[in-house]
């Protein structure tokens, strides 16, 4: 049994127009000048939206699904995954780490669900200071490793703000073009 497709079909570009023929004023040598050759006026045609290969890429990108839970424990582990790999592969990179909060930041604006937009930059300061244990120094207890995450969390807090700040405005931008949309909605209905 088939099932209807519940995509709607993209819009292709109309066919391009065929070249007008030679007019009178609109030779190639100017204004009213007739050179013998054959001139013909060709129009721009006028883009589309997107470039097909573009529109592709895009639709392929996951929509927002991520519940508030889901875009915390994404960004957590994440964080914390990246944190244990600079610890190993990069000597305690602080930079590295930095880098891929941000882009971690920016995925999270995006995939959140629209229900639970408040919950990307809320989550984001959580997921990266517990991405920051592993690259704390050890030291001879508890009490010293906590002081050395501390001083890490203090001296990265310029990356901190700077995602948290991404995946606020990106939250922000989200739930406008959202009431734009609701408003939109009911006004056709009126």
């Amino acid at each position: 049994m088939e099932r209807p497709s519940t995509r709607t079909p993209r819009r292709t570009a109309p066919p391009p127009r065929p070249p007008a023929g030679r007019t009178a004023g609109a030779g190639v040598g100017g204004a009213g000048a007739d050179t013998g050759e054959n001139a013909t006026v060709y129009r721009a045609r006028a883009a589309g939206p997107l470039p097909e290969p573009l529109l592709a890429a895009v639709s392929r990108l996951p929509e927002p699904k991520l519940t508030r839970f889901g875009t915390g424990m994404l960004a957590t582990l994440t964080m914390l995954a990246v944190g244990c790999l600079a610890a190993l592969l990069l000597s305690g990179s602080t930079v590295a780490y930095g880098l891929f909060f941000l882009l971690v930041c920016a995925a999270s604006g995006v995939w959140v669900r629209p229900a639970d937009l408040i919950a990307g930059p809320v989550s984001m300061p959580i997921a990266f200071a517990i991405g920051l244990v592993p690259l704390g120094e050890g030291g001879d207890g508890f009490g010293e490793h906590a002081m050395n995450v501390v001083t890490a969390l203090s001296l990265e807090v310029g990356c901190l703000y700077t995602g948290t700040l991404i995946t606020g405005l990106i939250v922000l931008v989200r739930s406008i073009a959202l009431v734009g949309r609701r408003r939109a909605r009911r006004r056709r209905r009126t």
